[in-house]
Order: structure tokens, then sequence, then C-alpha cells
């Protein structure tokens, strides 16, 4: 889908959205109204005439600000996007606002994936426009641009709530008034960040879904079943039965080599007990499990009689 199509596609902002971008562009901005009588080189500006609230900024003056969301970009996805500005130029101007560490410099606000596509395309200059924005405005717009546009990983939308709560103290009701969603779809997302990072990191590279990684949240061996979920291809609903241990993987969740000391142990109960002792001990978390298997109630009750169960 070439750029034009993708903005006629685009959808208008949510109800919530008040203090979104909409505030700050205006409906005609990314309309880029004409300015009579200036005209905008051959740069990869859409549109001719060159309006008065949008600036032509040269590509190396700008630099992704610390709030961005995003963290993953698909390459073909960008050459795509860079193909159809070489063609047609950019139709959408990006926002930006003055570094305060650096004279003459910009911090992106929105539109990293024209940035990066107008750099792959060797435009020079990108339309731009500036604003004079704090950083909680800053973070707001981002975070809001990228979920109107439905470009954030389910991992990098809850990053984007959890970096406003903490530097902004935003609550998860001002967030879901702000980006128009409900509070429960917020505290949903956020609790994606229990996962270990690993299983997030899975998230975020599109290997593995929400729906998938949800119910591994909590769960002591979540890397180890997503891995196993991603390889066996499981549901969401089936990686909630394989959570509950109602559904048996067919290849079990492998298990760290037992230690010469715990391979000891289990023969030393063979070999004087009689029966099988299975021991699974986790190193790291110095914690584990001990399991006898019986043939036979005398069995049982002799491993009770062990223990001083038995008395009285």
């Amino acid at each position: 889908m070439s750029e034009t199509d993708k903005n006629k596609a685009s959808k208008k902002p949510a109800k919530g959205l008040g203090r979104g971008l909409s505030s700050l562009l205006g409906d005609a901005a990314p309309a880029l109204a004409p300015d009579a009588g200036a005209t905008a080189p051959n740069n990869g500006f859409a549109g001719g005439p060159r309006p008065t609230e949008i600036r032509l900024v040269p590509v190396e003056w700008i630099n992704p600000g610390p709030w961005q969301p995003r963290r993953i970009f698909a390459r073909a996805a960008l050459d795509e996007l860079a193909q159809s500005m070489a063609e047609n130029g950019i139709v959408q101007p990006i926002l930006v606002r003055p570094n305060p560490q650096k004279e003459g410099r910009y911090e992106l606000i929105a539109g990293e994936r024209r940035w990066r596509a107008a750099q792959i395309a060797r435009l020079h200059d990108i339309p731009t426009i500036i604003r004079e924005l704090s950083d909680k405005q800053a973070a707001e717009l981002s975070l809001i641009e990228n979920i109107q546009r439905q470009d954030l990983s389910a991992i990098e939308e809850a990053r984007g709530y959890r970096k406003l709560i903490d530097a902004h103290s935003y609550t998860q009701d001002d967030l879901a008034g702000i980006v128009g969603k409900s509070r429960p779809h917020i505290a949903n997302m956020m609790r994606l960040l229990n996962l270990p990072e690993e299983v997030q990191d899975m998230v975020l590279k599109g290997v593995l879904s929400a729906g998938q990684a949800r119910p591994l949240i909590g769960h002591e061996e979540a890397l180890a079943l997503a891995k196993l979920v991603v390889e066996k291809g499981l549901s969401a609903r089936e990686v909630e039965k394989l959570a509950r241990h109602e559904l048996a993987p067919s290849n079990p969740v492998t298990k760290t080599e037992k230690s010469s000391d715990i391979k000891a142990l289990e023969k030393k109960a063979k070999d004087k007990l009689g029966l099988r002792l299975a021991v699974d001990w986790d190193e790291s978390k110095e914690k584990g499990a001990i399991k006898f298997t019986v043939s036979s109630f005398a069995q049982l009750d002799m491993i009770l009689d062990k223990l001083g169960l038995n008395d009285g």
C-alpha cells in the first residue's frame, strides 16, 4: 500500500483523544493546505505548494526522542514505504520539538517510520511540523500516534503505558481517557510486563502473540512453555489448558540435567528402601520436590513409618 493509500485509509482519532495529535496538528495539517506563492523544492515533498505551517527540515537534524515506544521496524515494510516516497513524495509531515540539549536540532515525536523511510529513499529533507512541547506532552503524543496507527506490538504498547506512569505519574484511568482505550485493556496490556524478558522479546518480535503469552503470566515454566507453544503452534485456548496442566505436551518441557549428588540420592533411596525416588531440584531458586513411587499400600505405610508419621 502506498503512503497516499495509507493516509486515505487512516482512521479518525478516537473520542478520548481531545489532547491528542488532532489538537496540535489540527484537522487540516495532514492535508497539507497550500500557501500561494511558496513552492517546495524537488526533495520528496508531495503536493507542490508549500504550506506555511510545515517546514522542510534536513533528516540528519532529527533524532528519535527517548519516549518513542516503538523498537521494532520491519525492514521490508520500510523499503516499501521508501519506494512509495521516492515515487510519490511524502504526503504527511512528521512532528518534532526543538532539542533542548542541541540548538538547531530536533527530537522526533510522531512519524518515525516516515523519517526512517526517508533516509532509505535518500531524501535530504522531510516535511515537518515543529511544536514547543514538554517531555510529558511529547511522550503522550508519541504513544497516541502509534496506537492510533496500530503500529505497536503488545509489549511496546505496555511499555509505553509503563513509561508514562513511572515518569509522569499517570493513573490507568488517565491513560484510558488519553488513548481512547478501556481501563481493563490498559491493565491487561501492562500485565504482560510480568512475563520473563525472554518471553516479552518473543511477543515483541511477533513470534508469540499476546493471546498466547497471557496464560503464561506468573507461570514458573513460562519461558520453556513459550518455546513449546511456538514449536507446536498452539492456539491461545490450548496454551490456557497447557498452563493449567490440562493439556499434555507431546514434547515435555525440557528439564535441566540432574547433578551427580541428586542422582546419588535417588540411587540410595532405591538401594536402601527398594523404592523409586525422583528429586526435582532448581539450583537457582533453591527449591524443589521429592516424589516416591509406590506399588502397594504397605510401601506407603513403610514411608510414613520412616518419617515418624505412624506413631500414636
